[in-house]
């Protein structure tokens, strides 16, 4: 037909009765014409999927069938759900995306059956530590950690961005979310021998040294594991670049990878990674670059010798873990360095000139600069966001699903013209400021600027700031009621701009946004088969939660977290399914020392969600951290992802001694050196016989696995 397409229907897996199986069934011919189903694939939770071609639209039901026969056992309760086909293919057009397969997901099955529901891990490649690292966690060590899962019980394992950071060569590339390419592995992950290193008395000797530390030393690690690289690549390259897995992945990473060795060979040559300082090459020109890649054929060579045998291992893990049924999640970074392989190559993706951050909040007074620049999605949407479809395809290779880093990004971003350091003057991007017009009915004239800049010099004491490409627009100044020139107001000058104050952060933009991230997410996330979660957190619009059910991305909800303002502490038990519950996130204390940081805190909790009464434990006790484990696995989410320090938290010999030092990141503090390690190894955790018997049984008796 010339209009067939394929489709890929995926729902949530539901727990099924034994010789039960999920099915589909529908008005058309491939869907049994509602006599007989197709039976859905549902042995890679936590979606179950169906793959069939169809050249109209249609009505169907999930129902409980007869694995063997397709037999209609249980109907799906209420409406039949409907598909268009040809509002799909337009949407897809329009958006610039041919393709012959069209992915449906769908919200759980209407049936009277449990989803399924999974416990995890979340901890940093870079923090794992076996006997045979080498002063870092390697991408090899997934593969004990999916053991460790395994025998405990869990289902998935959650890690940091893995994408290569190197710009300094100091401690500062430490940080995850800077990277100089959106497509190229770390180069600190690799297993040494693994890629050619002969393990000869030198490496060993080091090996000893480096992984004995308590902490990642990154700079030596990286200088040790490139110089070791170096030697090996002059050894083997002549052998592993004749290997057809090594053509195979130079074709199929050529887009990326040469830009990428390209942009490493030039920033050691120039010093730095900051590509405005490298004269003619400054611009990215395909064939000067191409000229500089032939004149530097070793050192690009180099590069991709060390990225083909990233691939090789991060790929192992992957294909690994799933053989045992465990899935990896990865985390997409919601900015890109000014600094990177992306910002070099498609400048015009990208607002050079502004910056990402975040409005302030309860941490911090003054807001955030992350220093990113914010993107273009207009320029992106001209071809269809390739840019982005191809970021997501890279890392399905490696993951089965996602965290969607910020994703309020998705919708808008708080944008800090250049040239401004404090968050407190940027403004939300897309937004809808005020004309001037508007602003002048209120009664505030900005004719004489008195609104927009400060009698006194002092550049953020404003209540109003001008729109960077709008001009005459502006947008309340964030927090504005801090500052000297809003005291400076009548009162009813004060409630003229209360109103428009709280009509524009609150109200003013809801659908626009809820319509700015519907022309970008459904088609991003239809690249790819991986499971999207969202990091929902801080200042949410209304209509945030709702796109994310529609859109199947699950929701991030944390106790101590609660998205309710009415609320100190959030109620597991009244987590949405689709959702991901966890105790703390790598940008907050673990749960021990998150106990000792504010007693008065404590107490409440103590009192308020554990129901205890007497003196409040000065430590987090392990029967304490037990009884906080226990609620966030009963808890309805589809998953339950734990860091690693909250697990071991349970038990009192296997603890770390000093909570304090478990922690991985402190946002407060611009440039913090993430470095932390698990204080055993991943073998000697699999030997707590006990331990892990009493987590194998919480997972098992609440339901998840």
């Amino acid at each position: 037909m010339e209009n067939t397409k394929s489709l890929i229907v995926s729902t949530p897996v539901i727990q099924l009765g034994k010789g039960d199986a999920l099915g589909i069934t529908g008005s058309i011919r491939e869907l049994g014409e509602w006599r007989k189903a197709i039976v859905l694939d549902s042995g890679n939770p936590p979606y179950a999927k169906a793959e069939f071609k169809t050249a109209g639209s249609f009505e169907y039901k999930f129902v409980i069938a007869d694995p063997a026969t397709g037999g209609i056992r249980e109907w799906e309760e209420g409406a039949n759900r409907t598909f268009d086909q040809q509002d799909s293919v337009s949407r897809l057009h329009n958006a610039g995306t041919e393709t012959s397969c069209i992915r449906v997901r769908t919200d759980i099955p209407r049936l009277n059956r449990r989803g399924w529901k999974g416990a995890g891990t979340a901890i940093p490649v870079f923090s794992l530590r076996s006997e045979d690292d080498f002063g870092v966690g390697e991408f090899n060590d997934i593969r004990k950690l999916v053991d460790w899962a395994v025998m405990t019980g869990q289902s998935i394992i959650q890690l940091l961005p893995i994408n290569d950071t190197t710009m300094t060569g100091t401690w500062e590339d430490s940080y995850p979310y800077n990277a100089n390419s959106t497509f190229a592995l770390h180069p600190q992950f690799i297993h040494l021998p693994d890629a050619g290193v002969v393990e000869d008395e030198e490496y060993k000797a080091l090996q000893i040294e480096l992984n004995s530390l308590p902490q990642v030393d990154y700079e030596r690690t990286n200088k040790e594991k490139e110089r070791l690289l170096r030697k090996a690549f002059a050894l083997n390259w002549k052998k592993v670049s004749a290997r057809k897995s090594f053509k195979e992945f130079l074709a199929g990473s050529r887009d990326w990878l040469v830009p990428y060795a390209a942009f490493r060979t030039l920033a050691a040559i120039y010093g730095t990674p900051d590509f405005s300082r490298w004269g003619k090459y400054a611009e990215y020109d395909s064939d000067a670059i191409d000229e500089f890649c032939r004149l530097n054929r070793r050192e690009i060579n180099f590069h991709c010798f060390v990225q083909y045998h990233l691939h090789r291992q991060m790929t192992g893990a992957r294909a690994y873990a799933r053989s045992r049924g465990v899935m990896l999640k990865g985390d997409l970074p919601i900015g890109i360095s000014r600094t990177s392989v992306d910002a070099w190559r498609y400048p015009s993706l990208f607002n050079m000139n502004s910056q990402a951050g975040a409005p302030p909040d309860a941490f911090s007074a003054d807001g955030q600069n992350w220093g990113f620049p914010t993107y273009n999605w207009e320029k992106m949407s001209e071809d269809g966001f390739r840019w982005w479809k191809s970021r997501l395809r890279k890392m399905s290779e490696y993951f089965d699903a996602f965290r969607i880093d910020h994703i309020l990004g998705f919708f808008r971003i708080w944008e800090i013209p250049a040239g401004y350091r404090s968050g407190v003057m940027g403004h939300f991007n897309p937004a809808l400021p005020y004309s001037a017009d508007e602003l002048e009915n209120q009664g505030f004239d900005l004719s004489g600027g008195r609104y927009v800049t400060s009698p006194d010099g002092d550049a953020t004491d404003v209540l109003f700031v001008k729109d960077s490409v709008r001009e005459g627009y502006f947008h309340p100044r964030i927090a504005a009621q801090s500052t000297a020139t809003y005291r400076s107001l009548d009162q009813s000058r004060k409630d003229a701009y209360n109103r428009l104050y709280d009509e524009f952060y609150y109200r003013r933009h809801n659908g626009f946004w809820k319509q700015s991230a519907c022309f970008k997410l459904p088609d991003l996330l239809n690249s790819t088969d991986m499971l999207a979660c969202g990091e929902d957190l801080g200042m949410i619009p209304a209509c945030v939660p709702d796109t994310m059910r529609e859109q199947q991305i699950l929701s991030l909800e944390i106790q101590r977290m609660p998205k309710s303002v009415n609320e100190t502490f959030a109620d597991p038990g009244r987590y949405p399914y689709l959702s991901v519950c966890t105790t703390s996130t790598h940008d907050m204390n673990p749960l021990r020392a998150w106990w000792e940081e504010d007693m008065q805190l404590t107490e409440r909790f103590f009192r308020e969600v554990l129901h205890e009464h007497g003196e409040v434990p000065f430590f987090c006790e392990p029967w304490v951290c037990r009884r906080i484990v226990e609620q966030h696995l009963a808890s309805p989410s589809m998953l339950t992802i734990l860091p690693l320090q909250d697990w071991l938290a349970m038990d009192g010999n296997l603890r770390f001694r000093n909570p304090r030092e478990e922690r991985i990141n402190v946002p407060a503090v611009p440039r913090y050196y993430w470095r932390y390690r698990m204080h055993l190894t991943v073998e000697s955790l699999m030997e707590q016989d006990e331990f892990n018997r009493i987590v194998s049984e919480m997972i098992r008796r609440n339901g998840r696995g």
